[in-house]
């Protein structure tokens, strides 16, 4: 498709007053042009399986807390999020018809402080797959067995269960296995030899999801047609580990053609991986450029011929760290991460969370460790959905813009049509409004006169520095409309809005808030084809050419205003 409306950018560094311009000059007709179209219900989640019921409740208590957070999204996109029921505790649930409760678990800390590693789950497990209309699931079988010798039976057993309570309405696609390409190097505990090799987790494969077709088919004959007994796989949690993709292709992985998405895992470090930190790691354009083009790579390598996915996916592998996970800071992260998939044709991307996760997009239960609560990172989600607008309506191409501005600038143009309709702005420059002395490299960087230099002498945090982009669009286009996800800096954990909307639970249970002590309804003058706009640092802005859409300008036909 030929993409139009060239868009020139010229980026002017400000402190207290513009400087230093650079012009990029940036032609989006050219071939070089890294550009993908993502698919309906692009901005997905995975929940780790243990945690499903906590995150959707059962028939007699359903979590519309959730609920509402889900159709936060779908109203934006279009389409409510596809839900991936999974993780490393797939792997470890027992079934247990006699069990009255959906799930018992054992936390063994010397495993995992985090989820239990011994699980049982019963047959009200799978009541929680009722609980959000309108809501697709994939549910994870469990392949890796944690040295259980139930886990043949448990197959069986579960396959009868999930595809009835899935049915053909609510049925996503099937998920054999987590992350086999560690079952034997896990650092929760090994469950295959040493030297496990991709051909012995072929043959596994294959025989497992035989095992689950003819379940299926003598269970819920509708969904074991060819064109509705599908995976995802195959679900590695990287591109460098014991199994590598390309060689489980070559050893017929798909052998049987049941496979719809190739799916990769990702995570761009590590909670206990020394020297991370939110610029050098989260906050950093490169590192998350390099982290994507690994798994474009491999899965160009394989061309299996399906759309690619991540299937899961957060800042920090083991469940996020304090302060950098659950901050501000993440929540750009969040944003330049699946701009940049789609970008890539990475085509659907679902963030992982569990109970109590230091980097899930909200806590849905009050629990010991947490509070529940909408946190920062679904905020960047909110805005990876208004920014790609309703997909069922509008499909949209998604192209990155090279910016010269180092690891921590990205920019996204969104075309409808061919035309270009939006554009995102991440400036990832920290702001840390909590830490004076730590934004004046970064504030006296910034200013061309010396006026923005370091913090006050009343130990206030210093001026907020901001960038000016300057944008060159052709077409007719006059007026456009900016809209801001807004937090006191990158270290805040508190206190977001995107376009002036809340979604706390403690406003309205997850509904959108239109809070009164936030600007909105910023608009700009597009003067002789070209428009200028700041954007200080730590912080994201989608500009639209011309009318802005409904979906933009009401996030939710149930969102209401309150004066704050």
């Amino acid at each position: 498709m030929r993409l139009v409306g060239n868009v020139g950018l010229v980026l002017l560094r400000a402190g207290a007053v513009l400087c230093h311009v650079r012009r990029l000059a940036v032609s989006l007709d050219t071939a070089d042009i890294k550009s993908g179209t993502p698919l309906d219900g692009f901005l997905s989640y995975s929940i780790e399986f243990s945690s499903f019921p906590d995150f959707a409740g059962n028939k007699s208590t359903p979590n519309t807390f959730s609920d509402n957070l889900l159709n936060n999204i779908g109203y934006l996109q279009g389409d409510k999020p596809y839900i991936r029921v999974g993780g490393n505790t797939q792997d470890y649930a027992i079934y247990n018809e006699n069990l009255t409760v959906a799930l018992n678990g054992t936390v063994n800390v010397t495993r995992s402080p985090d989820y239990p590693t011994t699980i049982e789950i019963g047959p009200s497990f799978f009541e929680s797959y009722s609980t959000w209309p309108n809501v697709k699931f994939s549910h994870g079988f469990n392949m890796g067995g944690n040295n259980d010798p139930r886990v043949q039976n448990t197959l069986t057993q579960t396959a009868e269960l999930a595809c009835k309570a899935l049915g053909t309405d609510k049925l996503y696609v099937w998920e054999y296995g987590n992350e086999a390409d560690l079952f034997a190097t896990s650092a929760q505990g090994p469950v295959r030899p040493s030297n496990y090799n991709e051909s012995d987790y072929v043959n596994e494969w294959l025989d497992g999801v035989a095992v689950i077709k003819s379940v299926i088919q003598k269970n819920c004959p509708d969904l074991a047609l060819i064109d509705t007994y599908k995976y995802m796989a195959p679900s590695f949690g990287g591109v460098a580990n014991h199994l590598k993709a390309p060689l489980t292709w070559a050893n017929g992985l798909d052998n049987t053609q049941n496979i719809k998405y190739f799916s990769s895992h990702n995570y761009i470090s590590g909670a206990a991986t020394p020297g991370v930190t939110l610029q050098g790691t989260l906050m950093n354009h490169t590192r998350t450029t390099l982290s994507v083009e690994a798994h474009v790579d491999e899965y160009n390598a394989i061309n299996p011929g399906v759309p690619h996915i991540i299937g899961e996916a957060n800042s920090l592998y083991n469940q996020g760290r304090p302060g950098l996970s659950n901050s501000f800071g993440a929540a750009l992260w969040g944003i330049d991460f699946a701009l940049y998939c789609a970008a890539r044709n990475i085509q659907r991307v679902h963030i992982h969370m569990g109970t109590n996760y230091r980097y899930a997009s909200w806590q849905p239960v009050e629990t010991p460790r947490a509070t529940r609560g909408t946190k920062a990172p679904y905020y960047g989600n909110i805005a990876v959905a208004a920014f790609l607008g309703n997909l069922r309506i509008a499909p949209v191409r998604v192209a990155h813009l090279p910016l010269t501005g180092g690891d921590t600038e990205a920019a996204y143009a969104a075309y409808v049509g061919g035309t270009l309709k939006r554009v995102m702005i991440i400036n990832m420059n920290a702001y840390n409004y909590t830490n004076t002395s730590s934004n004046q490299e970064h504030a006296t960087d910034c200013g061309c006169d010396g006026s923005t230099g370091g913090p006050s002498s009343s130990g206030a945090p210093p001026q907020r520095p901001a960038r000016a982009y300057s944008f060159t669009v052709g077409g007719g286009v006059t007026t456009a409309r900016v809209q801001r996800l807004y937090a006191n800096g990158s270290d805040a954990i508190t206190g977001i809005t995107w376009d002036g909307w809340s979604y706390n639970y403690e406003l309205d249970q997850g509904r959108p808030v239109r809070l009164g002590n936030v600007t909105v309804g910023e608009t700009l003058q597009v003067q002789n084809g070209t428009l200028v706009i700041a954007v200080p640092d730590s912080q994201a802005v989608v500009v639209t050419l011309g009318v802005a859409d409904e979906t933009l300008d009401r996030p939710s036909r149930v969102g209401r205003i309150r004066r704050a």
